[in-house]
């Protein structure tokens, strides 16, 4: 007799709906395999036929790190473009090759750590290449089309699961996972959240991942943000995946928790549901976890929340209904769609910054095509291992034909001389395997060693002439006359074995120091000196080799040699990824590299018709005034040669936008640190000064008008509409833009806002009716006296034009909005990080589980100013919630302190507060000032009587 069959569980019938799936499974697992299910490798439950999980595959612009795959144009290149729609595309095609490329490995994760909503603030930033824009809503705009093509447009299964990174106000590498970046009220909300939230509501998104920062005192990890905000903007389950080691930094780096146990309790409490770290051991986390449990820091309704949302993640990504995915069988990879998409997007991200008519070159020129960058097409940390490869010089070749092409590259062309008189030596290896790093794919690339299968470096009478680079601040790369790098493996070996500088700690860099006579070489990712020994060249703690640098040839001698006989020079510049800003590396100016500015400044001495095309990750402060063309592009994936080549011969005209605004120089940026874009005037809405290129600026090979700007407005909704008219003889994209400003405010209000853009196509003489629909709440602000957003009633310009600055129509329109309200201050009092003004306070943290307060910079001195305070008919008595050590001073629209309040002693920490009074006599609306001194906290300042 046959064995009934036996019923299929819940959480296995495609009919129940997911919720009430996930209901049944959650019931069937232990509370071990819960546990376990909390690490970023979940184990499998094999008595279930649950197979393992893991959360974050990078797919920045490509996926990375698991070998070959089509490589899009950085992220910073990809916001450049302006256009939704193209980068819906390339998140489609990068889903598609995720998912081919897992049928054949399942290392490829279907959870996508991508993409980045962080603001570009600060161009110093390392990680500008990571980012989109410095303005949310374009940010957003551009990070909702990467998530719908990477979810797919089934409703109910997703390709794959988008993450946004890195939730909250992160833009600085420098000392990242200890630094606190303070945000006021109306910062938070106005800029840093609004990229995530509007993200987030547009509904394809599955997770965010927290910063290592700290917010306001903080960590990111247990921030009641997740909860307080991101959570109320969907009704999605959503999972928050820690960054890479966060979790330990908690106890670690940032001292914020005694035990590794109360830190992992309160992440998990706070709202994060995945934890990466120590890599695939999963053992440390779970045993923090137990021991969190343990101790009763955390119940089982915490462990269920947290698998809940994971669950809720792998349930859409169809791992329960293989049968029913739409997905499963994608197979769609470097397939001709894909390249030309590649293509596409590398042309549409260039950005023409001057011409003065030199371009688009004409079919016959003889061009001069010198740099550092000429024939390179550059990786970042997140880009996959190309599967094509397409440089500025391969580009002009086939567009122009090599015979009207000459190139030269600006390499310093150097030996290094020993104490004895010998030279350096690279051996010849003829039967050494070319290897491209990272082409056999790694979960953790940091974790690829370098290359100990060629021989080390020897000496000899006439040594290898070698190719210096100086990438600026003195870092520099050797490369050996056969294309490799000179590198250092973990055996200490000095060897030509790289195909680039690369790895999470680079290995290709050094520095020349002067000593005595000659120089010392210091290999810069081991911090040791090259000494030479009987058995090869290598770096040791003793011994160093005194070198004489030989120079053969200067890079700008070459450059003069090929600029002389050309018609047209174009200077390849701009930056190696890998080197001077990058992950975990902050830029410290906006200048070009000293290298870089030789070679520029030779080749326009010899040939003033010299065009610069920057290719870097960032903007730089360059002097334009005697070049007759510059072009900027991000490193633009495999296609960037052949994209720069089209659009340098007309083939395309450029219609990339700046994401960002282009400084003239360092004195014109804040701090690194100082994330109050209000207050430091940061980016295009508040910046008051002449930038070198402002946001939004970008030109064409034919000329656009504009008419016919006008507006209604209808049940909530600003109807806005302009026509834009090709009026040069060139088909052409434009980039039509609209924005705002308040034209008279209570309160500072950007000098222009982004409402809303349109890419359009236009041949020759042809016209587009652009209309907007731009609801009335985005003419709102955070107003801090009534903690909520209100529209301010008034006049407001509405802007259309083709950059920040270059407006072409304006006209105003009048909002009724809400009007102001005093602060009701003897209902509620003050909180303390509510102010309107303040100079030399920091926000941080009222307790380690929510709420802020304020302190004076380095306990110092500082001062906050609430404005329009309502007294009533009159208090007699101010109260202080206080912390630390200090005196606060209190005064009435910039009169004499009325009230002085200073501890008597240190409180026992510095979340211990104890309220503070004193008599005070005030009625009516007043704008309140505080004066604060010494290390001290405060959260809230009341008034009664």
């Amino acid at each position: 007799m046959t064995a009934p069959t036996p019923p299929t569980p819940p959480f296995r019938d495609p009919r129940l709906p997911f919720a009430k799936r996930i209901d049944d499974l959650l019931s069937r697992l232990t509370r071990e395999e819960k546990t376990a299910f909390l690490h970023q490798f979940a184990p499998g439950v094999e008595r279930l036929g649950i197979a393992a999980f893991r959360t974050g595959q990078e797919a920045l612009h490509g996926v990375a790190w698991m070998g070959p795959a089509t490589v899009f144009p950085q992220a910073v290149g990809l916001g450049a473009t302006w256009n939704p729609e193209l980068v819906r595309r390339v998140g489609d095609a990068v889903s598609k090759e995720v998912r081919a490329m897992r049928a054949k490995d399942e290392r490829v994760g279907l959870n996508v750590w991508a993409p980045t909503v962080n603001l570009l603030r600060h161009p110093l930033w390392g990680r500008n290449e990571e980012g989109y824009s410095e303005d949310p809503k374009l940010t957003s705009a551009i990070a909702t089309a990467y998530t719908h093509g990477l979810r797919g447009d089934h409703p109910t299964y997703w390709r794959t699961a988008p993450v946004l990174k890195h939730w909250l106000a992160h833009n600085n590498e420098t000392d990242r996972s200890t630094t606190s970046s303070s945000v006021r009220p109306r910062v938070l909300h106005e800029y840093d959240l609004r990229a995530f939230r509007e993200t987030v509501e547009a509904g394809a998104v599955a997770g965010v991942m927290p910063a290592y920062n700290l917010v306001n005192g903080r960590p990111n990890h247990v921030s009641p943000y997740l909860g307080e905000h991101l959570r109320a903007w969907t009704d999605e389950e959503l999972l928050v995946c820690s960054d890479a080691g966060a979790p330990s930094n908690l106890v670690d780096s940032e001292h914020y928790f005694d035990t590794h146990e109360e830190a992992t309790a309160a992440s998990l409490v706070a709202g994060v549901d995945s934890f990466t770290d120590h890599g695939t051991d999963s053992s440390q986390m779970t045993g923090r976890l137990r021991g969190a449990l343990e101790r009763g820091l955390l119940t089982d309704a915490d462990l269920d929340t947290a698998v809940r949302r994971q669950l809720s993640v792998r349930f859409r990504l169809g791992e329960f209904d293989p049968e029913y995915d739409p997905h499963d069988a994608t197979c769609e990879f470097d397939s001709p769609g894909h390249r030309g998409l590649a293509q596409e997007a590398a042309e549409q991200a260039v950005v023409l910054l001057k011409n003065d008519g030199v371009l688009p070159l004409a079919p016959d020129t003889r061009i001069a095509v010198v740099g550092l960058l000429v024939d390179e097409c550059k990786l970042d940390w997140y880009s996959g291992t190309l599967l094509h490869r397409s440089t500025p010089l391969e580009g002009l070749y086939e567009r122009f034909g090599a015979e009207r092409v000459e190139f030269a590259e600006g390499v310093d062309r150097v030996r290094l001389k020993t104490s004895s008189g010998a030279f350096l030596h690279v051996p010849v290896a003829a039967d050494a395997a070319d290897e491209v790093r990272g082409a056999e794919g790694a979960l953790d690339p940091a974790l690829l060693a370098g290359r100990t299968d060629l021989p080390p470096l020897t000496t000899d009478a006439t040594g290898t002439e070698l190719a210096l680079v100086d990438w600026g601040e003195g870092v520099l790369t050797l490369r050996a006359p056969d294309g490799r790098y000179l590198s250092v493996a973990e055996d200490g070996r000095v060897r030509a074995s790289a195909d680039q500088p690369g790895g999470w700690i680079v290995q290709e860099t050094f520095r020349l120091e002067p000593h005595e006579n000659g120089h010392l070489l210091k290999h810069l990712g081991t911090g040791r000196h090259v000494c030479v020994s009987a058995d090869g060249v290598k770096v040791a703690e003793e011994d160093p080799e005194v070198f004489e640098l030989v120079v053969a040839e200067r890079g700008e001698d070459a450059v003069v040699r090929a600029a002389t006989a050309a018609d047209v020079v174009v200077v390849v510049a701009g930056n190696d990824p890998h080197i001077n800003g990058r992950e975990t590396e902050d830029r410290t100016t906006l200048r070009l590299p000293e290298h870089q500015e030789r070679l520029l400044r030779a080749a326009r001495a010899a040939n003033p018709a010299t065009v610069l095309a920057l290719v870097s990750a960032y903007p730089y402060a360059v002097d334009p005034a005697t070049l007759p063309a510059v072009l900027w592009t991000a490193h633009g994936g495999q296609a960037a040669g052949t994209a720069l080549a089209r659009v340098l011969a007309g083939d395309v005209s450029p219609a990339g936008r700046l994401p960002q605004t282009w400084y003239a120089g360092d004195a014109d940026l804040p701090g690194l640190l100082d994330y109050d874009v209000i207050g430091a005037r940061q980016t295009y809405l508040y910046f008051e000064g002449t930038p070198l290129f402002p946001f939004g600026h970008g030109l064409s090979y034919t000329s656009f008008g504009y008419d016919g700007l006008t507006t209604r407005a209808e049940d909530g909704t600003l109807h806005v509409s302009f026509s834009v008219t090709n009026t040069g003889d060139v088909t052409a994209d434009e980039v039509a833009q609209l924005y705002t400003r308040a034209v008279e405010s209570s309160v500072p209000r950007p000098r222009r806002e982004l409402l809303g853009h349109r890419r359009v196509a236009l041949a020759p003489g042809a016209t587009a009716e652009l209309s907007f629909e731009v609801p009335l709440s985005a003419f709102a602000f955070w107003d801090v006296s009534q903690d909520r957003w209100r529209v301010e009633p008034g006049a407001y310009e509405l802007l259309a034009g083709a950059s920040s600055e270059d407006i072409r129509l304006r006209t105003a329109v009048t909002l009724e909005g809400e009007p102001a309200l005093p602060r009701p201050v003897v209902a509620g009092g003050l909180a303390a990080a509510g102010f309107d003004e303040q100079s030399g306070i920091e926000i941080v943290d009222r307790t380690k589980v929510s709420g802020d307060a304020v302190t004076p910079a380095g306990g110092a001195t500082g001062e906050l100013v609430y404005r329009d305070c309502d007294f009533g008919r009159g208090v007699s008595e101010v109260t202080v919630e206080v912390a630390g050590e200090g005196t606060v001073e209190l005064s009435l629209d910039g009169g004499r302190a009325l009230a002085v309040l200073s501890t008597s002693a240190p409180t026992s920490g510095p979340y211990d507060y104890v309220s503070l009074g004193a008599s005070v006599a005030a009625a009516g609306v007043h704008d309140v000032r505080l004066r604060l001194r010494g290390p001290l906290r405060l959260a809230h300042v009341g008034f009664s009587g």
